[in-house]
């Protein structure tokens, strides 16, 4: 059965790029948010197996979101995406409960080894 992944990012081309990349890789994006607050309001209708969550956002950040996802769900699945050179902001997501860290503008073949690490 395919797996259903949340995306969240405020770029929409980058969102449209995340779901060609899982899709060719056989999973399922079930959602689509623009910032965190959106992403925590999806998640609870939703819930889905895996969120791939930017960290820089409008509204409410990444690591905010992963913080409110967290506590609405313990054992939830989120892997984080940002651009280079924000070391501070990963430790800060790992330490949140973030199961891995791609780094934008990514490979294909790491987005799916990361996904496919996390969720099977």
């Amino acid at each position: 059965m395919a797996k259903n992944i949340l995306i969240c990012d405020d770029a929409a081309f980058m969102r449209m790029m995340i779901k060609n990349v899982l899709a060719k890789g056989g999973y399922n994006v079930v959602g689509e948010a623009e910032n965190g607050a959106k992403a925590v309001e999806k998640y609870k209708e939703l819930s889905p197996d895996l969120v791939l969550m930017d960290i820089t956002m409008p509204e409410m950040d990444g690591i905010q979101a992963l913080k409110e996802i967290k506590a609405i769900d313990g054992g939830a699945k989120v892997i984080m995406c940002s651009a280079m050179g924000q070391q501070a902001m990963v430790v800060e997501s790992i330490q949140a409960g973030a199961k891995d860290f791609i780094v934008k503008p990514f490979q294909e073949d790491r987005v799916l080894e990361a996904v496919k690490k996390v969720i099977g």
